[in-house]
């Protein structure tokens, strides 16, 4: 059996390129029979959000990140997995995180890529302000309960 691979997580003010994420994972590789991917992206809030301030503690984000994705990995028979995820400010329609989980079969990769999204949404260590469009004080954004209740699956 192939040794377990090395998640490639990251936490960046800068945006990425989901190509090129991709194609570095699966370049010279011809055992990956399914590549999953997510991207999750700064909504606008029917015009009402101009942006989001996503701060976290840096180290701990990626060590915890990474922690989790060292569980997907054992969980899951996975060729690679890439994590991205931004902070800073993220102007709506701009990407904030990534997630492409690489394996030989779809039904891996896709639960690999839920278990991490759910995760990222529920546990993962940042936090988020809203910037208003028309120049009012935004809030700091809660969890929600369905992703809560979506997150309870894995446990």
């Amino acid at each position: 059996m192939a040794p377990r691979p090395a998640p490639n997580v990251r936490v960046q003010a800068e945006d990425f390129d989901p190509g090129r994420e991709q194609a570095q994972l699966t370049s010279d590789r011809r055992d990956i029979g399914a590549l999953v991917s997510f991207i999750g992206l700064c909504r606008d809030e029917n015009g009402a959000l101009e942006s989001l301030e996503l701060e976290h503690y840096p180290g701990m984000a990626e060590a915890e990140i990474a922690r989790v994705a060292d569980q997907a990995l054992e969980r899951w028979p996975l060729q690679g997995l890439t994590v991205i995820h931004r902070y800073g400010r993220i102007p709506a329609g701009e990407r904030i995180v990534l997630v492409i989980a690489a394996a030989r079969s779809r039904a891996d990769a896709f639960a690999a890529a839920e278990f991490l999204m759910d995760y990222l949404k529920t546990r993962a260590p940042f936090w988020k302000k809203e910037r208003r469009a028309d120049g009012a004080s935004g809030d700091w954004v809660e969890a929600k309960s369905e992703d809560d209740n979506a997150a309870e699956r894995w446990r």
